[in-house]
């Protein structure tokens, strides 16, 4: 089965945040939020691929859910590291359009899906 858009993208995303951690791990540098960076920006994949393997429409949407706040989470910490130094700017603004871009994906899958299953909704009351 070919991967789907979103879960080829945040598992790209998830391999720039470990490079991003191992980076910031690499020297002197900082050793605490980039662990909080790398759970965060990994769980937006993780759920993703949660979200692809659902037994419902509501365990799909529960873990795409998940998915947007892990990626809102992970654009806390990016922000936290720039701001105090420790991302490069050029780093930071890459990372972060991704996680940008993927977020918006995301919300995108979650209204379709959402519009789709109240449409289905009516559909049924309608025709009982």
């Amino acid at each position: 089965m070919a991967a789907s858009i979103i879960q080829q993208k945040s598992y790209a995303f998830a391999c720039r945040i470990v490079k991003a951690c191992k980076y910031l791990l690499s020297e002197p540098r900082e050793f605490v939020l980039s662990k909080q960076l790398v759970r965060s920006g990994a769980s937006v994949g993780a759920n993703v691929e949660e979200a692809l393997a659902a037994s419902s429409t509501a365990d799909f949407v529960h873990k795409l859910d998940i998915a947007a706040k892990e990626a809102r989470e992970t654009s806390y910490w990016l922000r936290l590291l720039h701001d105090n130094g420790f991302l490069p700017t050029a780093a930071f603004d890459s990372i972060y359009a991704r996680n940008l871009e993927i977020s918006k994906i995301i919300f995108r899958i979650l209204l379709t899906t959402k519009e789709k299953e109240k449409a289905k909704t009516q559909l049924i009351t309608h025709n009982q």
